[in-house]
């Protein structure tokens, strides 16, 4: 009898590259340097995080159980993605139960594909959106436009980027990035029947809105939406906002297009009490969402009579194959990692290049889209950080980003060949693997004093080291070592002082 090879299981495929919004035109380091010399959108950022920051300490705060609750969130999301095939055929079972069609996307390729023909099957040459990350991450208004479909998005914010001809800069407030004086330009310029007269008032920019799309709500028969939560139990979906615009999508259509990220699921309906709670204190610093909508399949004579779920994988499924990087499938899109990030304050989001900035940007997107060619833009994200923690003690479901990130970094290294990094690596390697050969690289160090020169500290150094000091100053190496002072009569008269003993 002979041997039959059955093979190796396939590695699932990652996000296809030039489709959607998950990989940047330049490193991190290249476009965070234009951002960077941007000094309005700083003050824009800085001033809107610090609010919503203040406003999340406030909210959390008042909850003597806030850390159950997160200690909830993060072992449900762990049980969820541990039950995840059995957890979408449930949920796609429900759905069907309930008069709704589902629909499965390996990618965004198909997604837009999917989408774009049920929109041409109504007759509708227009559609209006919902607030949703999984639809700007495949790009699925630029795709429509392309295929004479109008998609107008109806959450202010995501508006005023779509006016601006512009890219979300924040996963919750889209527009951060610009002011009431830059939105009042945008409206003026680009939408149609607005007063001339419009100031910069909000209430008034708000009303401008609200005009322009209250007509598209009565006239427009189908939406596209995302969703916050899919609950497999009951074939539920959710949407929290604070708006209610996206009500208006959610009720008013004939049609009803959901797309919806694979890892949304949640087991059971009663989770939704812990991320109810959750997710409106660490995102807007709200006690609960001013519009939380939840439907189930279709319901004759109420809301879209007709209703279709697309589950979107994208390389999420890349993703939960990877043991350590899975966790970032747990994040709820709360941005409260943003909000505390250094980096992401004085950057923006537009710098990563990605629909997900900040820290969950920095290891969901090299997961989802891959990082693995030697110029992809991507590779560059892990390294976005100065692992302060400060995401990790914010996030609602307790990721712990920073060991994401570094673990992520450490992929990137293993896979980048002998370069310089690895060549660094090696030689501390072999400096620190006997006292004697890390007693003479000590020695050797001591060299650094004469090019700090009198001044004390390393300006500048030839490249390719030349990208360290180009944003900081390196001390002057000591005239000794510790273990030289250690050993010298100063050392051991410094250590006698300290004893306890010699306090008596």
């Amino acid at each position: 009898m002979s041997a039959v090879g059955l093979g190796l299981p396939a590695v699932p495929p990652r996000a296809p590259q030039g489709v959607g919004f998950l990989r940047g035109t330049e490193t991190f380091p290249s476009a965070a340097r234009h951002e960077l010399a941007n000094a309005q959108l700083r003050r824009n950022i800085g001033k809107a995080t610090h609010t919503i920051r203040a406003k999340r300490l406030k909210v959390t705060g008042e909850l003597p159980d806030w850390e159950a609750l997160r200690d909830s969130g993060s072992a449900i999301k762990a049980e969820a993605m541990s039950r995840l095939p059995e957890l979408l055929e449930q949920l796609e079972a429900a759905v069907v139960a309930r008069g709704g069609v589902v629909h499965w996307a390996a990618d965004a390729i198909e997604a837009n594909a999917i989408v774009t023909d049920l929109i041409r099957a109504t007759g509708s040459d227009e559609v209006i959106k919902v607030k949703s990350m999984a639809t700007q991450e495949i790009e699925l208004n630029e795709h429509l436009e392309a295929h004479g479909i109008a998609a107008y998005e109806t959450d202010l914010a995501e508006l005023i980027v779509q006016l601006g001809h512009d890219k979300p800069s924040h996963i919750l407030v889209p527009a951060i990035h610009r002011n009431r004086s830059e939105i009042r330009e945008i409206f003026l310029r680009e939408m149609d029947g607005v007063d001339p007269g419009l100031d910069s008032e909000p209430a008034h920019l708000a009303a401008a809105a609200r005009k322009f799309l209250r007509h598209k709500f009565m006239t427009v028969p189908v939406a596209v939406s995302g969703a916050n939560f899919g609950i497999a139990e009951t074939g539920t979906l959710g949407v929290v906002e604070s708006e209610g615009n996206g009500r208006m999508c959610l009720t008013m259509p004939q049609t009803l297009i959901t797309v919806m990220g694979i890892e949304k699921v949640l087991p059971r309906f009663t989770d939704l009490e812990v991320f109810l709670q959750l997710l409106p204190r660490s995102s807007t610093g709200e006690r609960m969402n001013p519009y939380t909508s939840l439907w189930t399949g279709v319901t004759p004579g109420d809301g879209p009579q007709t209703f279709h779920l697309v589950l979107l994988d994208n390389g999420r499924t890349a993703a939960l194959a990877d043991a350590v990087g899975r966790e970032a499938l747990h994040c709820i899109r709360c941005s409260a990692c943003l909000n505390v990030c250094p980096v992401y304050e004085r950057t923006g989001g537009h710098a990563y290049g990605s629909t997900y900035p900040g820290p969950i940007g920095a290891v969901l997107t090299p997961q989802l889209a891959g990082m693995d060619a030697p110029d992809d833009p991507n590779a560059t994200l892990p390294f976005a950080s100065s692992l302060c923690g400060a995401c990790f003690d914010a996030c609602p479901v307790k990721i712990d980003i920073p060991s994401l990130l570094v673990e992520l970094r450490h992929q990137k290294v293993e896979k980048a060949g002998f370069g310089l990094e690895k060549a660094a690596m090696k030689a501390a390697s072999v400096a620190m693997g006997s006292a004697r050969r890390f007693t003479l690289a000590q020695r050797a160090a001591g060299l650094g004093r004469v090019v700090a020169g009198r001044k004390g500290r390393i300006e500048t150094l030839p490249p390719p080291l030349s990208g360290w000091t180009a944003a900081r100053d390196i001390p002057a190496p000591p005239k000794q070592t510790f273990r030289q002072w250690w050993n010298s009569e100063e050392g051991r008269a410094a250590l006698e002082t300290a004893r306890p003993e010699a306090g008596q």
